[in-house]
């Protein structure tokens, strides 16, 4: 499967770096060292690109080799971890889920190794959720109208996953970013899509990821976790369902 999207395919081009042989080959310095698991390994690298028209753009330029993971239409050869990434990515891009922007994707195999490389635009000037910036009384967590608007963001996009049946699994604060705009306003992205499973259930899609961010949101007081979980419900006054909804995620947080 190759793919490049056509916003940057000129860009690749202008940094020689338009086919899987020369983005493999790159020399590039690991912004995360390779981890060795799964039945081979898999590493991350930051780049820079140059524009045509002059300056840079940051990008993540991810490679792996017989990193796989095992799947139901797939059980025992398993498919490349980046390509359920790189499916994900295409489905949140369709769905309006707000995530990475995509530069590349490509899977071969060489000598009997499977290899694949992934390229997405670095997230300049977002950050976490978990930084102290969000945490209550943090620069951007300081007033009620930046609560409502940070949670009110969240929760759309919490939604617009969960009506098509996406479950992230991992819903960390960390793995949110944010970028504050002007106004007041904020932009969201969720990152770390390894994990993300589609289901049809979507009682148990929104409790595992709900559960996550909550018993993760450390910088959030039980106030403000009520709050957000109004928003994400739709009621400022909880109906019985919600409510039992409530105590067990209030049990799982103990």
């Amino acid at each position: 499967m190759h793919y490049i999207a056509e916003k940057w395919r000129e860009i690749l081009a202008f940094n020689d770096l338009d086919s899987y042989e020369k983005v493999w080959a790159l020399q590039a310095e690991w912004f995360e060292e390779p981890n060795h698991r799964r039945g081979g390994w898999s590493g991350v690298s930051r780049i820079e690109l140059k524009l045509p028209e002059g300056g840079t753009v940051g990008a993540f330029l991810k490679r792996q080799e017989n990193h796989v993971t095992r799947t139901l239409r797939s059980p025992i050869k398993g498919v490349l971890t980046f390509s359920r990434e790189f499916d994900i990515l295409r489905a949140f891009n369709k769905y309006k889920v707000p995530s990475l922007d995509l530069i590349l994707f490509d899977q071969w195999e060489d000598n009997g190794s499977r290899r694949a490389c992934i390229m997405t635009e670095e997230l300049a000037s977002y950050t976490p959720l978990s930084s102290e910036e969000y945490r209550v009384g943090g620069d951007f967590l300081v007033t009620k109208d930046q609560k409502k608007r940070l949670f009110t963001k969240i929760a759309a996009l919490m939604h617009v996953m969960h009506e098509h049946g996406f479950q992230h699994n991992c819903f960390y604060p960390k793995h949110i970013f944010a970028k504050q705009l002007s106004k007041g306003d904020v932009d969201l992205r969720v990152i770390d899509l390894e994990k993300v499973k589609k289901l049809f259930c979507k009682k148990r899609v929104a409790f595992r990821d709900l559960d996550t961010l909550l018993r993760r949101s450390n910088g959030w007081n039980e106030e403000d976790k009520l709050a957000f979980f109004k928003i994400y419900q739709g009621e400022d006054e909880l109906k019985e369902s919600s409510k039992k909804l409530w105590k067990r995620l209030c049990n799982r947080k103990k």
